[in-house]
C-alpha cells in the first residue's frame, strides 16, 4: 500500500531509496533492525562511529560558546588520539570566513509532494540579507570527489530546504539561491574542503527532482521495492545477508567514492523523535 502521508522524508531516506529501494523499505517502512555490521573490522567501525559522534558534539559545544580549553581536554582524553587529531585540525583549519550568526544542529522542514521534507544541519551561518553558509563536518577516512558530493541527496536537500524554508534565519525574507553556499569540511583532510555554490536554476531543478522522487516512492506498492542491480552497494549494507548478497562486511579501509562509502553514523529514524519545536519550517 502507498506510504502514509505522515511519513517524513530526509536526505538519508531518499539516498537509500535512490541506491536501493529494498534497503529503503527494510529500514524506513518495515523498521527492521538487522544484526550485521556495516563494515569490518566491526570494532574499528564502531569506534569510528563513536569518535565521529563525539567530534560533532565538540563542535556543537564550541559553536555555542563553550571554552576551547575545556573542549580540548575532552578531546585529548580519547585513548586512541583520533578525536584529538580531528579536534586539532578543526581548530587550525575550520572555515574561517563564516558569517557571524551561527545556528548549530539546526533543523528545517517544508512540505513537498504531499509529504514533509526535513533536514538537520551541522551548522548554518548567516549574514542576513547577504549570504548563508551550510557547513557539514565529515570524519570519513577518504575524501570523496567533487562530482560525487555535488550529486548526493544531502547536497541537494540541504541547499534546497535552506532556500525554501530558511526565511526565519534571514529576517523573515526567503534566501535567494545565489546567497547559499554549502561547505563539506573533512577532519581527515582539513585543507581540502568542498565548497558548493547554489543558484536559481539548481534550486528549481532540485525542487522538481525531489518532488518527483518523493511522489514516486510514496505511491510504490509492496512489490515496487526491488534489490539494487549494483551489488557493489551491498558491501557496506547491514542487510546484505538478509538479501543473500553476501555475509562478510566490506573493509572500511577500502571504501571508495566510486561505489559507496561507509556510513559515518548509523541511520536516523526520521519518522520518529523529530523535535519540531526547534524546526524552522514552511507550513502546509
Amino acid at each position: 500500500m502507498p506510504i502514509s502521508e505522515n511519513f517524513q522524508f530526509s536526505q538519508a531516506s531518499l539516498q537509500d531509496a535512490v541506491e536501493c529501494r529494498r534497503r529503503f523499505q527494510l529500514r524506513y517502512l518495515l523498521e527492521l533492525a538487522w544484526p550485521a555490521p556495516a563494515a569490518e573490522p566491526a570494532d574499528a567501525y564502531e569506534a569510528h562511529v563513536r569518535d565521529g559522534e563525539a567530534f560533532h558534539r565538540l563542535i556543537h559545544q564550541h559553536q555555542l560558546g563553550l571554552p576551547v580549553e575545556r573542549l580540548t581536554a575532552q578531546a585529548n582524553a580519547e585513548d586512541e588520539g583520533r578525536l584529538a587529531t580531528w579536534w586539532a585540525n578543526y581548530l587550525a583549519a575550520a572555515p574561517a570566513d563564516l558569517p557571524g550568526q551561527r545556528y548549530p544542529e539546526y533543523s528545517l522542514s517544508a512540505p513537498l509532494a504531499g509529504h514533509r521534507l526535513i533536514a538537520k544541519y551541522d551548522l548554518i551561518a548567516v549574514e542576513p540579507g547577504r549570504r548563508a553558509v551550510i557547513v557539514d563536518w565529515k570524519t570519513s577516512q577518504h575524501r570523496p570527489s567533487s562530482a560525487w558530493l555535488a550529486a548526493r541527496l544531502q547536497t541537494r536537500v540541504y541547499r534546497y530546504l535552506l532556500a525554501a524554508a530558511g526565511a526565519a534565519l534571514n529576517g523573515g525574507q526567503p534566501l535567494a539561491a545565489e546567497q547559499i553556499e554549502m561547505i563539506y569540511w573533512f577532519a581527515e583532510h582539513p585543507d581540502r574542503p568542498e565548497r558548493l555554490r547554489y543558484n536559481r536554476t539548481q534550486y528549481e531543478a532540485d525542487g522538481r527532482y525531489l518532488a518527483s522522487l518523493i511522489a514516486e516512492i510514496a505511491q510504490a506498492r509492496d512489490d515496487d521495492f526491488p534489490l539494487t542491480d549494483d551489488v557493489t552497494r551491498c558491501r557496506f549494507c547491514s542487510y546484505r545477508s538478509l538479501c543473500d548478497r553476501g555475509v562478510a562486511a566490506g573493509d572500511m579501509g577500502a571504501e571508495d567514492d566510486e561505489a559507496t562509502t561507509v556510513e559515518e553514523t548509523p541511520p536516523v529514524d526520521w519518522a520518529a523523535g523529530f523535535d519540531f519545536e526547534q524546526v524552522g519550517e514552511v507550513e502546509f
